[in-house]
């Protein structure tokens, strides 16, 4: 059928005789003056450099269709009804369109969308690093002096010569029945509260001693953690050169999601074997509080199997928490009348707890000088009217010199005295199911 004999879809005009199909022509097209006028054939640009216009345009495409075609080019209607140009809205008798403003911009600024954390921080927000703070002064470090050994010369070479008479079978199987003791395993983290009804007493000391003891036994991650935190000891005893995160920043981050490799990071490692977190970097501050190291406790105990907690003096609120919680309790006294009396109080307390403290309680007594007075057995007898075991701590030179704890220059009734201290607090701990 030949374009227009009566087929509908093409416009009415002549045979197409233009060029072959897959040709084109390119029509240059002169650009009008600025100042020139515009004529009707040819529409100046809306901007007056002779840039195409929609107008321009259009007329183009009228006078190739007129070309191709012979004829006049259809109107506005019939090259909008056919495809052949956008119309001109004036020459079809069209409503002309009213320009629109652009819609206003957006003023809010962009923003993350509010992910938040276990402790209130927002996701989008990350936490800034704290500083690294050394646990003891620089002016101070260097007049510590040299650490002296726990036991003196003349103790050590009476040992020596001892030993050569002797047999060591017995000390073998002693120190074989404690590490069994010390390595006995556990299906959940078991925690160990150490705490005093006063300071000065000894409490971190005997913290850091456990602390050691189970690394040096256990195969499997040990934690010391600080829940002291008016300026306590714990770093410096255990050797730590510099704190960073703390308690309170721990328990803001630690989330369910975290492997133990993500916590350690936020851990301070001990030359001995063992993880640190302190409870804050030596400065006074806002105290450790019970909401915070119910948080800490619960969700790092399933990463460590024993965590040694230094607890704050009683009646703190969280030594009172923490001696409830906890799976063992160890209460350090001093061997001074008034030490083991006000110890006693504390064991009464423990007796009127929910559930049965008392059997999950050592009692550690200290001595912190070499001429005490009180007779050791009356001490002893008294405390454990009560129903707990009491162990004695001897007094060790290198432990009063104060300074980082090296176990090989602790006196050897003293590393015996934290072996068996440790021993105890994991037999009963294991006992709590």
């Amino acid at each position: 059928m030949q374009p227009g004999a009566g087929d509908p879809s093409t416009p009415p005009g002549r045979p197409y005789a233009g060029p072959a199909e897959g040709t084109f022509r390119i029509r240059p097209l002169a650009p009008h003056p600025v100042d020139a006028s515009p004529d009707a054939s040819t529409p100046a640009s809306a901007n007056g450099l002779g840039a195409p216009t929609a107008g321009t345009l259009d007329a183009i495409a009228a006078a190739r269709a007129a070309s191709q075609y012979g004829s006049p080019a259809p109107d506005a209607a019939s090259a909008a009804q056919y495809g052949y140009g956008a119309p001109d809205p004036q020459s079809a008798g069209l409503p002309v369109p009213t320009p629109q403003d652009p819609p206003p911009a957006d003023s809010r600024p962009a923003t993350l969308p509010e992910l938040r954390i276990p402790g209130g921080r927002d996701a989008a927000v990350p936490m800034a690093t704290p500083e690294s703070v050394p646990t003891v002064d620089p002016r101070l470090a260097v007049a510590l002096g040299r650490p002296v050994h726990g036991d003196s010369m003349a103790k050590r070479a009476g040992r020596s010569v001892r030993k050569l008479g002797s047999s060591a079978a017995q000390d073998v199987a002693e120190e074989s029945r404690i590490g069994r003791e010390l390595q006995q395993p556990v299906t959940t983290g078991r925690v160990i509260a150490v705490t005093s009804i006063r300071g000065g007493v000894g409490k971190t000391t005997v913290a850091a001693l456990l602390a050691r003891s189970f690394n040096h036994y256990r195969h499997d991650p040990v934690l010391a953690l600080e829940a002291d935190g008016a300026l306590g000891t714990l770093p410096v005893r255990l050797g730590v050169e510099s704190v960073r995160w703390s308690c309170a920043d721990l328990a803001d981050i630690l989330t369910p999601a975290m492997q133990l490799t993500d916590v350690t990071g936020y851990l301070v490692p001990v030359t001995d074997g063992g993880w640190l977190l302190p409870a804050s970097q030596g400065r006074l501050g806002a105290p450790l509080s019970m909401r915070t190291y119910r948080t800490v406790t619960l969700a790092l105990r399933r990463y460590f199997a024993v965590t040694v907690v230094d607890c704050e003096t009683l009646p703190g609120e969280v030594a009172r928490t923490a001696m409830d919680t906890a799976h063992a309790r160890i209460v350090v006294a001093p061997m001074t009348a008034e030490g083991v009396g006000g110890t006693r109080l504390v064991l009464d307390w423990l007796a009127h707890l929910p559930h049965s403290a008392l059997a999950t309680t050592v009692v550690a007594l200290t001595a912190n000088s070499p001429d005490m007075t009180l007779d050791l057995k009356t001490a002893t007898a008294h405390l454990r009217e009560a129903g707990v075991t009491v162990l004695p701590v001897p007094y060790d030179r290198h432990l009063a010199q104060g300074g980082p704890i090296q176990t090989a220059l602790l006196g050897r009734a003293t590393r015996q005295a934290a072996v068996a201290l440790a021993a105890e607090a994991m037999e009963r701990a294991v006992r709590v199911r």
